[in-house]
């Protein structure tokens, strides 16, 4: 009996189309558009995730790289003759930023050095904040996948409940083999939302978290780099008076 039963129930799975492939070319075209959807935007978060991952990589790595050049003992003035000429990010688009300023603040005969720890305070802060949003950029994309992820897939599930409940009107039975695919199409809606939003909300707060400490570890920099500048000023100014 139990084995008549079993292979009763893989009859009906296989003729129904049970398989991932098969549910979803029977699902309704709604749930379709809603399974695609989240397919895609399965994949646009992968894409996300992996480019962040690269780009942050590579950012600290160049940030080290920035450090050692820095405190090696090599003059400021090499240093800027090395990295004007390239494009730069993070510490070293902070170094080059403040070092421009210094420059044309030194220009002529009549250095302005009155306010210029201000305006280096300023340039840095204005890099530092176009250096996050480079690095936060498309993590939106991450958080709302994440929030809307599970509502869309829940919608493709009310709609297969829908389609269950329809196919039950019509053939005026609850026999399984009816309500079954129905089911079975809003359970894999359902999925499909939790498949992009899991992965979306959890590598939003890891890449999130990377951007914030190397946001603080630019911003360590900056404070350093004003104070040493700060000081030079502060000398110049003291022998204008003498």
């Amino acid at each position: 009996m139990d084995s008549t039963v079993a292979v009763a129930g893989a009859d009906l799975a296989a003729h129904s189309g049970f398989s991932l492939f098969g549910l979803f070319w029977q699902a309704h075209i709604v749930v379709k558009i809603v399974m695609l959807g989240l397919i895609s935007a399965s994949v646009w978060c992968w894409a996300i995730i992996i480019d962040k991952w690269l780009l942050y990589r590579r950012t600290r790595a160049a940030m080290n790289r920035f450090e050692d050049a820095f405190w090696s003992g090599q003059s400021l003035e090499d240093l800027f003759r090395t990295l004007s000429g390239r494009t730069n990010h993070a510490l070293s688009a902070i170094f080059v930023a403040a070092m421009t300023e210094w420059k044309r603040s030194h220009e002529g005969d009549h250095p302005a050095l009155a306010s210029l720890s201000q305006r280096l305070d300023r340039v840095m802060t204005l890099t530092i904040a176009r250096e996050g949003e480079r690095l936060e950029s498309k993590l939106a994309v991450l958080a709302s996948v994440g929030s809307a992820g599970p509502f869309i897939g829940l919608f493709g599930t009310v709609w297969g409940i829908m389609t269950s409940f329809q196919a039950i009107a019509v053939s005026e039975s609850t026999n399984l083999a009816v309500v079954a695919p129905g089911i079975a199409e809003a359970l894999f809606a359902t999925a499909l939302g939790l498949l992009a939003a899991i992965p979306a909300v959890i590598f939003f707060n890891k890449l999130s978290g990377d951007v914030s400490k190397i946001i603080s570890r630019m911003d360590a920099f900056a404070d350093e780099f004003l104070a040493i500048l700060t000081r030079e000023i502060d000398e110049r100014l003291e022998e204008e008076r003498y």
